[in-house]
């Protein structure tokens, strides 16, 4: 399947993890947020305030569960709590979920997930980068693809989606207009042409964040703020923006 690609058609979303980075993805030009919250350990689930304020906007939100730091390898204590965090996601009104869940191996859990599908009927679904652990990519995309996941968030297995590009392509192709491959990791607008010049990829996952300057030490000393924390950048999101249009023009 061939997918025409406009700027219009091209999908970017932002992950973002307070109320300043919400607005300011919504300002610069976002598509669909991904809301998180501790965006510098990968993301965790947002609170629940958090996810009513989000459910309001004006563009689609996903809100990440994911109840731990670490592995996607889950108690069936956190299983439960990842189950009633899609209900409070859904009580909030939020278009969709992100989630995931990983075996001891890394292979995806296909019995956890069937369950969390099942309790998020009724929202979109994004399957999370617990997909880059997977020894079989391939095979693990055939999976989301019966779990009736919309798109798979990944970076290939590299460090960044650029490092993982030779993965993307294999992955997009084999997707086959089946399933969003939604390259995440290191997306910069600098790294947009490189990953919509794959046949098949039409979303695009980033914070759209900059260093945050100007933290008091204090903060610093007692451990409340991350020295390499990124706040997102309205004007960030808006080179993003401008940066596809340039790209889907030339085409």
């Amino acid at each position: 399947m061939s997918i025409q690609r406009t700027d219009k058609a091209v999908v970017l979303e932002i992950c973002v993890d307070d109320a300043a980075g919400l607005q300011a993805a919504i300002d610069g030009g976002a598509d669909r947020i991904e809301l998180c919250a501790a965006l510098s350990v990968g993301g965790l689930t947002p609170s629940s305030g958090f996810m009513e304020l989000a459910g309001r906007a004006a563009i689609p939100v996903n809100a990440l569960i994911r109840p731990r730091a670490g592995g996607f390898h889950y108690s069936a204590a956190e299983i439960d709590i990842i189950k009633r965090d899609i209900d409070v996601a859904r009580q909030a009104g939020v278009a969709g979920v992100v989630i995931g869940a990983s075996l001891a191996d890394g292979q995806l859990d296909e019995e956890t997930l069937a369950a969390l599908v099942t309790a998020a009927d009724g929202l979109n679904l994004t399957l999370h980068r617990a997909f880059d652990l997977v020894p079989d990519p391939l095979a693990s995309l055939e999976m989301a693809v019966r779990l009736g996941f919309s798109r798979i968030l990944t970076s290939g297995g590299g460090k960044s989606a650029l490092a993982g590009l030779s993965t993307l392509t294999a992955l997009a192709g084999a997707a086959d207009g089946r399933i969003s491959i939604m390259p995440g990791g290191g997306v910069r607008p600098e790294t947009v042409e490189a990953l919509l010049a794959v046949e098949g990829i039409f979303e695009l996952h980033s914070s759209g964040g900059r260093p945050v300057n100007g933290v008091q030490p204090r903060l610093l000393e007692l451990g409340f703020v991350d020295a390499g924390s990124r706040q997102t950048d309205r004007d960030t999101v808006r080179a993003f923006r401008a940066e596809i249009a340039r790209v889907t023009a030339a085409r």
